[in-house]
């Protein structure tokens, strides 16, 4: 419970200084995130549960990672990851799940996921911002990739890319799990130096 906790404060924390960077009310943030005043104002007072979906428009809207939204501090020069120490994002309806591993830092991150997709499962994404390249890298299993409304089958071994403004879907394929390594390439955020 304490570590959910701390985990709430630091969000907080993130989204009010991202917010605040970004020189957006909380008006002005929950218009363009599509999410209510009264859950901005919770989530900035380390209430509520917001869900996978809402961190990642309010990152969206943003110009931040994810994680920027939900790390503390970066500590040391490396970071180590475990998938295990890691909580799954997402979880979906048939055991796959999503894990944000980490985050680079700099003017232009990039975020480092591990997806488990069981075969029929899928994860609909909604439209990034502008300039947000993701990248699959299939390393067990198959998946269908759909990128506005087009299919595109990766398989073990193969390495997909494209723009993230348009609707996607990732989508397990064939008879057993599909693994695969995600990146999304975030470009610079208001303020950023390059």
């Amino acid at each position: 419970m304490a570590e959910t906790e701390a985990a709430l404060r630091t969000l907080a924390h993130n989204v009010r200084v991202a917010r605040t960077r970004a020189g957006l009310s909380l008006d002005e943030l929950g218009r363009r995130a599509k999410v209510s005043k009264g859950a901005l104002v919770g989530l900035e007072k380390a209430q509520g549960n917001p869900n996978f979906a809402t961190l990642v428009r309010l990152a969206d809207t943003l110009g931040v990672s994810v994680s920027a939204l939900m790390e503390g501090p970066v500590e040391g020069r490396v970071r180590v990851v475990t998938a295990d120490d890691v909580t799954p994002l997402w979880a979906g309806a048939k055991g796959g799940e999503a894990r944000l591993m980490l985050t680079t830092t700099g003017a232009a991150p990039v975020e480092v996921w591990r997806w488990t997709l069981e075969p029929g499962e899928e994860y609909p994404s909604h439209p990034h911002q502008a300039g947000v390249v993701e990248t699959v890298s299939v390393t067990a299993g198959r998946m269908v990739l759909v990128v506005d409304g087009a299919e595109h089958a990766v398989e073990a071994g193969q390495t997909a890319t494209f723009d993230g403004d348009a609707p996607h879907t990732y989508r397990g394929a064939g008879d057993r799990t599909c693994h695969l390594i995600m990146t999304v390439h975030i470009p610079p955020g208001p303020g950023a130096t390059a």
